[in-house]
């Protein structure tokens, strides 16, 4: 599974790295609806949780769907507005003025795809125009619970002014914690966007894409950028109706997230972290599945068991489990395929023992790739 980015023919300079304060403040409200999501920000979630006013948390709580579980695309307006540079704005004003531009349909839509939509990928009538889609769009806000349902049926009936209390909303976070973090940020995000606007400059786009991230790759024709997900899609950045554009947005709030836009009618976004631990890089989707499914059968386990506790030969497992030889070999493949076992010789004698480390990861491995 994967999200692919068409780039055929797409122009060097039509690749952004910029930092957005919007999407950023999209993915610290997201830290502060989904602290389990973020464990190296608790300290932060904690104390920005305690502070904010009572009248502030419950009107976050009533939006929260915009930002909880995934983030809304309106929060990265500039990617919506057909034939523009699709540049972040500098400021959070700048950016809410982009949200303001969208039309009405773009912006409903794009508020309620997550929770309201079954097809993220998929070009859909308006909940604005057509009876069914809004049936459809309630029902699936109803699903998320009662706030989703009642903001929904508000922007339903009245896009405009549910659009200005979502502007009020972001601005009054901006004024009681955003500003000061946006502050301390923002060098840092411009910092990393400029290396990466450099580096693409001078060595090219698959150099600045390898620093974006392990799991973003581009193929060897120059023709498609592939992001590793547990979710398929896929778009292009060569798009006449919308305008040519690739936009990077790096975010300090966002490990363990590597968030792609890629709705219809958007310009494509990737919107990835700069703040990751320190490791060897993350498990591919692909060797994930693959570590799953060897440790799927009950006497791969068996044999795990004995492979954790010290080296054993092809022979001593078959005669432990009172299987044949061959069968045990069979089992050792599939577990040397997925990368859970080591080798070594000793005499003519092939020495098998379970690589502690690997296993010691998949649990991590496996959260990092469904939160990816």
């Amino acid at each position: 599974m994967s999200v692919t980015i068409d780039i055929a023919g797409l122009p060097a300079e039509r690749v952004i790295f910029s930092p957005s304060p919007l999407a950023e403040l999209s993915t610290a409200l997201h830290a502060l609806a989904e602290p389990g999501h973020h464990p190296g920000l608790h300290g932060w979630t904690t104390a920005t949780s305690a502070a904010l006013k009572p009248d502030l948390a419950d009107r976050l709580c009533e939006a929260d769907f915009l930002w909880g579980p995934l983030i809304a695309d309106i929060l990265m307006p500039f990617a919506g507005l057909p034939q523009s540079d699709g540049r972040p704005g500098t400021t959070l004003a700048e950016e809410l003025d982009m949200a303001d531009r969208l039309d009405d349909e773009r912006y409903v839509a794009a508020a309620l795809e997550i929770s309201c939509t079954s097809h993220y990928c998929e070009s859909g009538i308006s909940p604005l125009t057509d009876t069914a889609a809004r049936r459809d769009a309630l029902e699936r806000a109803a699903a998320r619970g009662p706030r989703p349902r009642e903001f929904a049926e508000r922007l339903l009936t009245d896009p405009p002014a549910v659009r200005a209390w979502v502007r009020r909303l972001l601005e009054d976070c901006e004024q009681a914690f955003f500003g000061e973090v946006w502050q301390r940020l923002r060098v840092q995000l411009a910092a990393d966007a400029r290396h990466k606007t450099e580096l693409l400059r001078r060595k090219g786009l698959r150099e600045a894409l390898a620093e974006v991230s392990a799991a973003v790759a581009l193929d060897e024709e120059h023709t498609r950028i592939t992001v590793d997900k547990m979710t398929a899609g896929r778009t292009t950045a060569v798009d006449p109706a919308v305008g040519a554009g690739l936009t990077l947005v790096p975010s300090s709030f966002g490990w363990p997230h590597l968030m792609v836009l890629h709705a219809p009618g958007w310009r494509p976004v990737i919107h990835y972290p700069v703040a990751a631990p320190e490791q060897t890089g993350p498990a591919s989707v692909q060797l994930l599945e693959r570590r799953l499914e060897a440790l799927a059968h009950p006497l791969r386990i068996r044999i795990c068991r004995n492979l954790a506790r010290a080296p054993f030969t092809t022979g001593e497992l078959a005669t432990e489990h009172g299987v044949s030889a061959p069968e045990v070999s069979r089992h050792l493949g599939v577990l040397k395929k997925a990368g859970l076992i080591t080798t070594r010789r000793r005499g003519r004698y092939v020495l098998y023992q379970l690589d502690l480390t690997v296993v010691a990861r998949l649990g991590s491995d496996f959260l990092e790739g469904v939160l990816r």
